[in-house]
């Protein structure tokens, strides 16, 4: 390979998923091309088109309390307890303790209902 080519590898191996994930979209914009075709397709693209189809749909997300302002704490501790079945005590503890990760390996829908009910209550949240 070249040394553009190898620039480009390693500059796509830091990217974040999120980055990953946007890449994808403007490559497909671009050039016109499907990253989900199937690898027959793929073949039939010109060699100077890059093929971002390595980067797979996320199908799990981790749901990440980020900040929890003071005045919102007790209406988040609330939402909290009833989106993780936890008593007070450890739903205080976790809430106190943010940027702390609440749920792992959840879907997509349910991490996104999760983030709307956190930051309704006046909690940062991130979906990873």
């Amino acid at each position: 390979m070249t040394i553009k080519i190898d620039t480009i590898i390693e500059e796509l191996k830091s990217l974040t998923l999120l980055e990953a994930g946007e890449l994808v979209k403007r490559i497909e914009e671009t050039f016109d091309v499907d990253a989900s075709a199937s690898s027959a397709s793929v073949m039939t693209m010109s060699p100077g088109v890059p093929v971002a189809t390595e980067v797979e749909d996320k199908t799990e997300f981790d749901i990440i309390l980020e900040e929890v302002p003071a005045p919102k704490k007790i209406a988040i501790l609330k939402v909290v307890r009833s989106l993780t079945g936890l008593g007070l005590k450890e739903a205080k503890d976790l809430v106190e303790s943010a940027p702390k990760t609440l749920k792992e390996a959840i879907s997509k829908e349910d991490a996104n209902e999760m983030k709307l009910k956190l930051e309704e209550a006046g909690a940062k949240v991130i979906v990873k």
